[in-house]
């Protein structure tokens, strides 16, 4: 579906794959089901962003060889964003404000995962609990499982080489 809109050629089919990856894991039926994620439209745009940021963080370690890339796949999500809220009928001043909004959600879960990861996970149980889960209560055991998750799946991602994710192949766990 992205193809049709955005062009072909192999990088861009690269990142609309990798997209395509992202999208489907942060779609696995588990996360709501099971580890008590919002089945609405906020907790799927924050398992995007959630799985989004994983996935950046990895590309990010190989520094300027990644960068045009990564800069392309946060481009393709919110262009996506922006197509998903005009079919859900948002009118056109609607939708910058909207996506405004959601870019700056996203830049401030990034920043709160990345410095949570960081310290091992020291945080993330809280930052998990305020974004993930802020618009409902979790359990201790459901939130210290998502934490578990988002640890064993960022070093998942960074034993993966680049390349075959900027091929538009990543393999997540679940």
């Amino acid at each position: 579906m992205f193809r049709k809109l955005f062009g072909r050629n192999s990088d861009s089919d690269a990142v609309h794959d990798l997209y395509g990856c992202i999208i489907n894991q942060a779609r696995e039926k588990d996360f709501y089901n099971r580890l008590s994620v919002p089945d609405s439209l906020d907790g799927r745009f924050d398992m995007i962003t959630l799985h989004m940021f994983l996935v950046l963080r990895r590309l990010k370690t190989e520094g300027d060889v990644t960068a045009e890339f990564s800069q392309k796949l946060f481009d393709l999500m919110f262009t996506d964003m922006d197509l998903s809220l005009r079919e859900m009928g948002v009118g056109d001043v609607g939708v910058g404000k909207r996506v405004k909004a959601m870019v700056q959600g996203f830049y401030g879960r990034v920043s709160a995962y990345e410095d949570a990861v960081t310290k091992e996970g020291a945080d993330l149980g809280s930052a998990l609990e305020r974004n993930l889960y802020g618009t409902v209560e979790v359990s201790q055991k459901t939130l210290a499982e998502m934490k578990d998750y988002v640890l064993k799946q960022d070093q998942h991602l960074q034993k993966q080489d680049v390349f075959d994710i900027m091929s538009g192949r990543v393999n997540f766990i679940i």
